[in-house]
């Protein structure tokens, strides 16, 4: 059993701890040999694009193009452990359930369809014909296809993910939920509504250019740690970095770089020239406080803000009015300290503004977004070189599959052009998103549920509910690699389909495949693996989901099996369907792929009036709480995948029920570090408790606290979301401690 211990860690981010830890990963897979070869091909023009987050390439500069936890990604791709026919015959759904998530998905890669017995409480094989003639028995017997809900993760491919909803669609529903729901959704609909587009304005060259990068609510060292080479190789060049970040956080402080010899020695870069910590949730508050310093400077782009935009007389006023002093109270920083950062702002001829979900998940994510937008647009700081706005986004795909059309609030001309492409006419009513879909599983008003990747289960918010939901199906199926929660939190009949991983070869009739991704940054590039699979009996995505089609819709005119011989063919419908990619496959040709382009950066509007739009949003009120807690991810650990026990830069070894806090509130209470705890969440529908976490002091703001997800989704109700997004709301949770029982050794 791993040790636990709780030990302060002292050096930089990255460095060769990062490069131990990545051979210990391969060496736990028993792969150090393959391992290393397969990460040779890792995000290069002939290998494959890394199954982790989605942060972009820089030019294949090298053959070290991938970073810890994507080592941690392949290594758990291509374990050489299987879960066959054998494990499932030994072990009962009931005795895995009592297993924690590292351990389900350490036993290894799925090798074979597997349908649930409720006789024996296992999972027992099944062929993939009928496997697929079952589904489409159950949808087929649906009294509505509304019944039934279609999930996708992240990490499908642009080629998957344009099947999957031509699929739903001919079908007849949008009931299609993703992980954007639970996630950047916010960024999206805060975005558009403004300047016209959902996505990231700059590219990677821009942080070649920026003078100042600010960043909000975001972890680099842990959930995109190949961010940190930019940020290091910005601050080498002057460009000034300001972090806003409750908790103090590694990876935004000092970064060793494992590509240069003198830092991997034990060299180092400061990272963030200005660290501030603003109280959980304080960030609109501080976004708020930056504009009215630079209105009160004079420092505002008036050029800009009167050839490009509009309410901007409306917005000055409401910000000029706001008192310092409830901007503090909200923010948790003082006046000084944002006046302090705005004057980097005012400096800064280019500026990018950078954030992850530690902005989007609370009820005003909107506002808080839409404030960092205004302060964009106030300095002129979007659609010029070294400038704008970048929405990080969490898994490799998840940019792409939005673009494809997975969306259960379709546009009508998408939908119009896939139609007439596809000679159908798809439905028009929206659909179910993540939030829905839980209810209506609830209300016995759907009663499939088809999950394209990902782990439903464990990363959805209020766990009981969520899994009396998925409990209520008639039918789960679940489109994996590696076996998880999702698997255990069954319907009435449940199926696993296992899928090839992004890092296997994928050979259909025309020859071996390559398949695409959209990064966060809109380049489009190829992906080809380059391993053997890790059975024989595993099928693509896009294969499942045309075998799905055929035996769903004997009457479809779509030649779903032709379309999967090559993925190109699946390519030349996309370029028919989705705006940005005519002559798809000639411009894939090119060295790291191509550009989708973006009319923000190139200060073309797509609003209402033709012009930035600049809103005005009041700061949040709180309910009234002891702590506000924040779920995050451990550094062992990418989404709901847990890679190991370990959160190195937070000083964690061998925990994960841990609970941060600072000293002072330890005082406070009468509580010290290394008491067991309690923790019950407050909402108008009641309370929610998680028991048995482990209190570590740790360097963060009075008031708040900070655990793990999913060990803590259950504290959210579903009825806690993003205003305008319905993103669960799990960086904001009003909770209590109370003192508990230490586990069962």
């Amino acid at each position: 059993m791993q040790e636990k211990v709780i030990k302060r860690y002292t050096k930089a981010a990255g460095g060769l701890d990062a490069l131990k830890a990545s051979l210990a990963a391969l060496s736990a897979q028993h792969i150090v040999a393959k391992g290393m070869a397969t990460l040779r091909n890792a995000n290069q023009p002939a290998g494959f694009d890394c199954p982790g987050c989605a942060w972009p390439d820089r030019n294949h500069q090298s053959s070290f193009e991938f970073c810890e936890n994507g080592v941690k990604a392949v290594a758990a791709e291509a374990t050489e452990f299987r879960v066959t026919a054998d494990f499932f015959a030994r072990h009962t759904v009931s005795q895995l359930m009592e297993e924690d998530d590292y351990t389900l998905e350490s036993h290894g890669r799925l090798t074979a369809p597997m349908r649930y017995e409720a006789s024996t409480d296992r999972y027992e094989p099944i062929a993939w014909a009928d496997a697929f003639a079952l589904i489409a028995r159950h949808l087929q017997a649906l009294p509505s296809p509304e019944q039934a809900v279609f999930y996708t993760s992240g990490r499908t491919s642009n080629e998957a993910a344009f099947l999957y909803q031509l699929f739903v669609r001919e079908f007849g529903t949008n009931n299609l939920p993703d992980c954007s729901n639970m996630c950047h959704e916010p960024s999206g609909i805060g975005m558009k509504a403004q300047i016209g587009v959902g996505k990231g304005t700059v590219t990677l060259d821009d942080f070649n250019r920026a003078e100042a990068i600010f960043i909000f609510g975001q972890n680099p060292g842990t959930n995109h740690p190949r961010m940190l080479a930019e940020l290091r190789d910005a601050a080498r060049r002057g460009c000034r970095i300001v972090v806003f970040n409750p908790l103090r956080e590694r990876g935004l402080e000092r970064f060793a770089d494992p590509k240069h010899a003198f830092e991997l020695l034990g060299g180092e870069t400061q990272l963030a020239a200005r660290y501030y910590q603003p109280q959980i949730g304080g960030d609109l508050a501080v976004a708020k406080g930056l504009i009215k310093a630079v209105l009160e400077a004079g420092a505002e782009d008036v050029p800009f803000i009167a050839e490009h935009t509009e309410g901007f007389g409306a917005l000055r006023s409401e910000i000029l009015a706001e008192p310092w002093s409830a901007i503090e109270a909200s923010s948790g920083l003082s006046a000084a300290q944002i006046r302090e950062a705005a004057d980097i702002y005012m400096h800064s001829r280019a500026t990018i503004l950078t954030w992850g979900m530690g902005i989007t998940q609370h009820q005003h994510s909107v506002a808080t977004i839409q404030m960092l937008i205004n302060l964009l647009l106030v300095g002129g700081n979007i659609g010029k070189p070294g400038a704008g706005a970048c929405p990080v986004r969490g898994h490799s795909n998840v940019q792409g599959d939005r673009t494809m059309g997975i969306y259960e609030k379709p546009d009508a001309t998408f939908l119009d052009r896939l139609g007439a492409a596809f000679d159908f006419a798809p439905p028009r009513k929206h659909g179910f998103d993540v939030i829905a879909a839980i209810e209506a599983m609830l209300a016995g008003e759907a009663r499939v549920f088809f999950a394209m990747g990902g782990n439903f289960a464990a990363a959805t918010p209020d766990t009981a509910r969520s899994w009396a939901a998925l409990r209520q199906c008639a039918l789960t199926v679940q489109v994996t690699t590696k076996l998880n929660r999702s698997h255990l939190v069954h319907g009435q009949e449940a199926l696993i389909l296992p899928c090839l991983g992004r890092t296997e070869i994928d050979r259909q009739a025309s020859g071996p495949q390559g398949v695409t991704v959209e990064d966060s940054m809109s380049m489009v590039h190829i992906s080809q693996g380059i391993n053997a699979p890790a059975s024989p009996q595993l099928m693509s995505e896009p294969a499942i989901v045309a075998h799905l089609a055929a035996a769903c819709l004997p009457a479809s005119r779509t030649p779903w099996l032709w379309l999967i011989e090559d993925y190109a063919r699946i390519r030349d419908k996309i370029a028919e369907v989705v705006e940005g990619f005519a002559d798809f496959n000639t411009r894939l040709r090119a060295p790291g792929g191509f550009y989708l382009g973006n009319r923000a950066r190139e200060r073309r509007w797509q609003t209402a009036s033709g012009r930035a739009q600049f809103v005005c949003h009041a700061l949040p009120v709180w309910p009234h709480a002891d702590f506000r807690l924040m779920t995050v991810r451990s550094h062992d650990q990418y989404n709901t995948t847990v890679y190991g026990l370990d959160d190195r830069y937070r000083g964690v070894f061998g925990h994960r029920r841990v609970c941060f806090i600072n000293r002072a509130d330890l005082a406070r209470l009468g509580f010290r570090a290394g008491e067991w705890v309690d923790i019950t969440s407050l909402w108008q529908d009641g309370e929610r408790v998680a028991r048995q976490f482990l209190l570590v002091e740790y360097d963060i703001p009075v008031g708040c606290l900070a655990s793990y997800f999913p060990e803590t989704n259950g504290l959210v109700p579903l009825s806690a979301f993003a205003d305008g997004a319905r993103t669960p709301a799990s960086k904001s949770i009003p909770v209590r401690l109370s003192r508990g029982t230490p586990p069962a050794r």
